[in-house]
């Protein structure tokens, strides 16, 4: 007669049932992690905590870095809210970041997607690299070479644009394009990081699907919106969210192609930020403008991992 013991194997084994308790963690493990980690700790504390906790204190401080500072309570915060200039920036500022958003994302997936169509490997890996040039370029070495560019009289752009019977264009001194050639320098040299980072995404979808959907009579389109958009969409939100905190602190480019002006048609908010700062010597005002401007890409970060939720599919 069979006992129950033997209908179901392992009870009352030991080895079977009850693995017994976990393997000790060999000592030290602890000591070398934290050891490991101590540089990258005293990274950011130094240079990330420090200085966010130094610029918060500030923003309550009338201070000019040369005499004692006085606290001034929210006078520096209520100074944000009677700014008139500062609302104009902000404005320039965001319809710059819009549209170098768009370059990146849209003619960055669509150069990525030309790129990976078939051609000769050294011709793909020609245009990877020239397009990843820049990027790797100092922002104002970049914005300098563009200057002499893009100058009334002397520059290349206008010198082509004339071939073609097209009047000159000042792009650097007029108030409707200098805001334009920001956005031009800036994506010249950000947008080879978003092809980079479209060609690994696409990369990373698997040949089989899109073969399938040819067998079963998908067009080009139909493959692109079915297939490709739905499993590049991750790649497309990470570059989405970074391109808008780039594009949004930009700096150099319009330091050096057009000092912000004519008046703020170009300006930005880093930019200003620092003006107040180191022009004007107000370090508390402009540690206000920088907390508030903080705030401000925080929130509208969490807006868009929040909007993800409906078109990004993991």
């Amino acid at each position: 007669m069979t006992t129950s013991s033997t209908l179901r194997p392992g009870v009352g084994d030991r080895s079977v049932t009850d693995p017994g308790p976990p393997a000790p963690r060999p000592r030290g493990d602890g000591a070398a992690a934290l050891a490991f980690l101590t540089p990258s700790i005293i990274t950011f504390l130094v240079f990330v905590l420090a200085p966010t906790v130094g610029v918060l204190v500030l923003s309550f401080y009338n201070w000019n870095l040369l005499s004692d500072g006085t606290f001034v309570g929210l006078d520096n915060f209520d100074r944000l809210i009677h700014d008139g200039r500062l609302l104009g920036v902000y404005g320039s500022t965001t319809y710059m970041a819009l549209a170098i958003l768009a370059v990146n994302v849209v003619l960055g997936l669509l150069l990525a997607v030309l790129l990976e169509t078939r051609m000769p490997r050294w011709l793909r890996g020609f245009f990877r690299l020239s397009y990843l040039f820049p990027f790797v370029v100092s922002a104002s070495a970049v914005a300098l070479i563009w200057r002499f560019l893009l100058n009334k009289d002397l520059g290349l752009v206008n010198y082509l644009l004339g071939l073609v019977h097209v009047d000159r264009i000042d792009w650097l001194g007029s108030s409707a394009f200098a805001p334009v050639s920001v956005i031009i320098v800036n994506s010249w040299k950000t947008i080879g990081f978003s092809i980079l980072v479209y060609i690994a995404g696409l990369q990373s979808i698997p040949d089989q699907l899109r073969e399938a959907a040819i067998v079963d009579g998908a067009g080009a389109w139909t493959r692109f919106w079915r297939i490709t958009f739905p499993l590049l969409s991750p790649t497309i939100f990470f570059l989405v969210v970074i391109n808008t905190i780039n594009s949004f602190q930009i700096f150099a480019e319009p330091r050096v192609l057009t000092q912000g002006g004519p008046g703020d048609s170009s300006r930005t908010i880093v930019e200003y930020l620092y003006d107040r700062a180191f022009g004007d010597f107000d370090l508390g005002y402009a540690s206000a403008i920088g907390i508030t401007f903080a705030l401000i890409l925080v929130v509208l970060t969490a807006i868009q991992f929040w909007f993800s939720r409906r078109w990004t599919f993991y």
